[in-house]
């Protein structure tokens, strides 16, 4: 049989509907010979590569968005400002940022290991080296703290201190990032979870609003240009434009609106297969 590869994209609470494609190659019996995945598409990646089944990803973030006393806890469990006293000396400039790593921690499934080299799958990470302005591709050393820097958003999440380097959130450089591998399989399967949107709006939306739909809009601009200059052989975006970048709690709509992407996928990969 043809390997497979896949690219997990970024796109916050969207990326959930990266379930249905876990889900979809299980059921077709296909194993990916390597996976590369930005922000949420890193995270999920990881916890794929690690051997957990679709199946069991989806009960990992269901139990977690159906749990919100827990999930709360877990989101102040993941301050950077976690001490009073650190709070108050801050001025609490930093008591409402998120500390990448410590929130990895909290909602990494336990079944993730600690380094890359324990992966069933190979795995690349994909961040943005702050001060050097490049992309920030990681396949070895500390898994969690890499997946913590590919999606440390600016603005609200603490930037990632990687091996001497400064990394924050994949999307500012490669979110989507098939390319990393046209090298490790037959077949490349990337999958657009960023969100075309549902509709037109006029209404004026609030400052983290519009912050966090112009990370879109310059994820969009990307992709389409790496697209000009050769693309993977599926692409996949499955319909999840009406959801924000912070719907979690939405876990049930998101997978439902990702639920005709498993037709899509099985129909273009089984005649890519023959």
């Amino acid at each position: 049989m043809k390997s497979v590869a896949l690219a997990l994209g970024g796109g916050g609470a969207r990326g959930i509907a990266h379930i249905a494609v876990f889900e979809t190659l299980d059921e077709m019996g296909i194993r990916p010979t390597a996976i590369a995945g930005t922000s949420i598409g890193a995270l999920l990646g990881a916890a794929y590569a690690s051997g957990m089944s679709g199946k069991d990803i989806r009960r990992h973030v269901t139990a977690l968005a159906n749990d919100r006393s827990g999930l709360f806890r877990k989101l102040l469990a993941a301050r950077a400002g976690g001490s009073l006293g650190s709070i108050i000396t801050s001025g609490f400039r930093s008591a409402t940022l998120i500390d990448a790593e410590k929130f990895c921690a909290q909602f990494l499934p336990t079944a993730v290991p600690s380094d890359f080299e324990q992966l069933a799958i190979p795995l690349t990470v994909i961040a943005s080296d702050l001060y050097a302005r490049r992309e920030a591709a990681i396949s070895k050393g500390p898994l969690r703290s890499a997946v913590a820097a590919s999606m440390a958003i600016p603005g609200m999440s603490r930037p990632v201190l990687f091996e001497g380097r400064v990394l924050v959130d994949g999307g500012a450089t490669n979110p989507l990032p098939f390319d990393k591998l046209r090298d490790k399989a037959d077949i490349v399967i990337a999958v657009d979870v960023a969100g075309r949107p549902a509709q037109a709006k006029s209404e004026i939306p609030n400052a983290l609003e519009t912050y966090l739909a112009t990370i879109l809009v310059m994820a969009e601009t990307i992709i389409e240009e790496k697209l000009r200059h050769g693309g993977p052989d599926i692409t996949l975006r499955p319909n999840v434009g009406v959801f924000r970048t912070l719907d979690f709690l939405r876990v049930g709509a998101i997978l439902r609106a990702a639920e005709p992407t498993k037709t899509e996928l099985r129909e273009k990969l089984s005649q890519l297969l023959l």
